[in-house]
């Protein structure tokens, strides 16, 4: 099984000689580190860097230097800077070979889902749906599952749209898996992941693992809101106390004064 970093090692075997790439946030980023020597690459940021190198040194750290994702980086000799609409020009005038982003989920006709969970707050969509409308060459860096366990390579996204029918590869921590005409396509397997366990859905394996863990996340809220409801009991009653205390104290000091 890969790790973050294996997944990055794996993709820069995709970057050719000669390509203007684009990385999105995430594992993406990592792929400039691992990029062969021998070749000559240029990577793009949509906030208006072309010749990004590979995550600085601790202690040599630029904050001026920044990629769309806010993360230090260095810069490679002959580097330039510009403007979003620059950027932004040369993305959607087709002139990035290959883009590399993360996802939340993929569907096998090739759609992308990464830029919003319904419910959850969002700065938007941010430069994701000019990449995958305009590159024609995409490649997902991922992990096969969510955190429930579910395989985030679907039949359909559930989740809205990034871009329809654009991503042509998958890298997960499990496999490389290569999007065509008939769905999915099995490409590599990582070290130590048996094929069994890529040729059963794994949405279907971690079913009730998923359903055990609505449950428990059900009971868990339920104790906690009657916890809550406990606590807020106890609180007013010794509200209601100190208060009685301090009005008897006045009443009786009152009498007193009277007498």
């Amino acid at each position: 099984m890969l790790d973050k970093t294996g997944i990055a090692k794996r993709i820069a075997k995709e970057v050719k000689n000669g390509y203007y790439v684009n990385l999105g946030i995430g594992i993406p980023t990592l792929v400039a580190n691992y990029v062969r020597n021998d070749i000559e690459v240029e990577f793009q940021s949509e906030n208006g860097v072309l010749g990004m190198g590979p995550f600085p040194f601790e202690g040599e750290e630029d904050a001026d230097i920044i990629n769309a994702g806010k993360q230090t980086i260095t810069t490679l000799p002959g580097a330039s800077f510009f403007d979003s609409a620059m950027s932004f020009s040369m993305i959607r005038g087709k002139h990035v070979h290959l883009t590399i982003l993360g996802a939340m989920e993929v569907a096998e006709n090739g759609d992308i889902a990464n830029w919003k969970i319904p419910g959850y707050m969002v700065k938007g969509m941010g430069g994701a749906m000019d990449l995958v409308a305009s590159a024609e060459n995409i490649i997902v860096a991922m992990m096969h599952t969510n955190k429930a366990g579910e395989s985030k390579l679907l039949k359909k996204c559930s989740l809205p749209l990034t871009g329809v029918g654009c991503v042509k590869k998958i890298v997960t921590n499990l496999a490389v898996i290569e999007v065509t005409d008939k769905g999915f396509k099995l490409l590599e397997r990582a070290p130590g992941i048996p094929l069994k366990k890529l040729s059963k859905p794994l949405k279907e394996i971690s079913l009730l693992k998923g359903l055990f863990q609505k449950w428990i996340f059900r009971f868990v809220n339920k104790f906690c809101n009657k916890l809550k409801y406990i606590v807020f009991r106890r609180f007013i009653m010794i509200f209601n106390l100190f208060f009685e205390k301090i009005f008897y104290f006045y009443k009786t000091k009152s009498i007193k004064t009277n007498k």
